[in-house]
């Protein structure tokens, strides 16, 4: 665990990936769904919380659903996409901290507490959503996270009791490289760091 990886490696998760608007006609599958989800699963949560909650948004009758919330050229990606992840969270994701961290009550901040539970819940499933780009790009698909939605649509659609909320959008599929645009730039170490 304490080797670095190699280049190769570091490329493919970070250096040399990149966001795609574009999608090549190649199907997702279950399986490789079920191990983005093994892997993803497995990222540092605060008290093994794991608020997020994952649709995969694949068939055609799901597609039309999410359309009408998406904005811009949003709806033409996830269109083409073979499958757009709507990463959410559970508003009551606390019910399972007695599973999931039982060393003891780490539900009780947030039982009575709606505030504390949404910023925990979007902060560490904001934390599992990355976790997911990073498991998708290790297996070999590429990403397109959005934003650019509705978020009070998608909850109309999809999640109707209220209890899941959406947080962000990600399309997965093999990315036609032949439409990427440049690279953009980004901030230097000088301008987005401090060490004290």
């Amino acid at each position: 665990m304490n080797e670095t990886l190699d280049s190769a490696t570091l490329d493919q998760l970070f250096l040399t990936a990149r966001s795609h608007n574009a999608w090549l006609d190649h199907d997702v599958s279950d399986d490789q769904l079920q191990q983005l989800y093994r892997l993803l699963r497995q990222g540092p949560t605060s008290s093994n919380c794991c608020p997020a909650r994952f649709v995969f948004v694949r068939s055609t009758v799901a597609k039309q659903q999410l359309l009408p919330a998406l904005k811009g050229h949003n709806g033409e990606k996830m269109l083409q996409a073979p499958v757009t992840v709507i990463v959410a969270f559970d508003s009551q994701f606390f019910e399972f901290l007695p599973e999931l961290f039982p060393i003891y009550d780490a539900a009780a901040p947030y039982r009575d507490n709606p505030q504390a539970a949404h910023t925990a819940a979007l902060r560490n499933g904001s934390l599992q959503g990355a976790y997911l780009m990073l498991a998708a790009r290790a297996l070999g698909l590429d990403c397109g996270p959005m934003s650019g939605f509705d978020n009070a649509q998608v909850d109309a659609a999809f999640f109707a009791d209220g209890r899941w909320k959406s947080n962000f959008l990600c399309s997965l599929g093999y990315g036609d490289v032949s439409q990427l645009r440049p690279a953009g730039p980004r901030l230097s170490f000088e301008e987005a760091c401090r060490i004290l």
